[in-house]
């Protein structure tokens, strides 16, 4: 009789969770939905209201849409906060690693824009957006050696991608490799007409 009423007892339990789940669940999807409508007319500051309402610390989803709607909304601390907690609760996605880096450059904070994109390369190597973006970092810093080997990757993944090849072809010039930036400056020319920047390089080697 004992096991019969501890069977119903957990029939009951296990019942009253999905029920539970599937209401949070539900709940959860009408708060998104209604965010998603709000940023669409610019309401963001409703669009964070409403997601609030719904708010589980533990939730990466919440966390990341949080913390691009207070992005957008220009609080950028709260923003780099909810990042940061949705990078500690899923440290191997890039979304998050990414999303962090629109608040950090707002602030005017590159030592962390720069750890995003290390760690990014660190967990995906042949990511091109970050390889670009900290191959500028070090090329506005004059560090044309490390800049070279990020331009030269995305180059090579992506032979048509103008702006990358270019920036490949000033840190060869900047590194005194005339000759492979002549010929890279010559192949954005093929690439875009005109370049102004490609001529340029040309014209101080010449």
């Amino acid at each position: 009789m004992d096991l019969i009423k501890k069977i119903l007892i957990l029939a009951v339990l296990m019942f009253s969770m999905t029920w539970i789940y599937s209401q949070d669940t539900e709940s959860l999807q009408a708060a998104f939905e209604e965010s998603y409508t709000f940023e669409t007319d610019g309401n963001y500051a409703d669009a964070i209201k409403i997601l609030k309402t719904t708010y589980d610390p533990s939730s990466y989803h919440l966390n990341a849409r949080l913390g691009w709607l207070s992005y957008l909304s220009g609080q950028f601390t709260e923003s780099a906060a909810y990042y940061q907690k949705a990078i500690e609760l899923k440290p191997y996605a890039l979304e998050a690693r990414f999303g962090l880096i629109y608040p950090a450059s707002a602030m005017g904070n590159w030592a962390q824009v720069k750890e995003q994109y290390i760690k990014i390369l660190e967990l995906d190597p042949q990511n091109t957006k970050a390889n670009y973006y900290l191959g500028l970092m070090q090329y506005e810093i004059g560090d044309f050696g490390q800049a070279i080997k990020h331009f030269e990757k995305v180059a090579n993944l992506y032979p048509f991608d103008t702006e990358s090849v270019l920036m490949f072809a000033w840190s060869n010039f900047q590194l005194g490799k005339t000759r492979e930036a002549e010929v890279l400056f010559n192949e954005v020319l093929m690439l875009d007409p005109g370049n102004e920047s490609a001529k340029e390089g040309l014209g101080l080697i010449k």
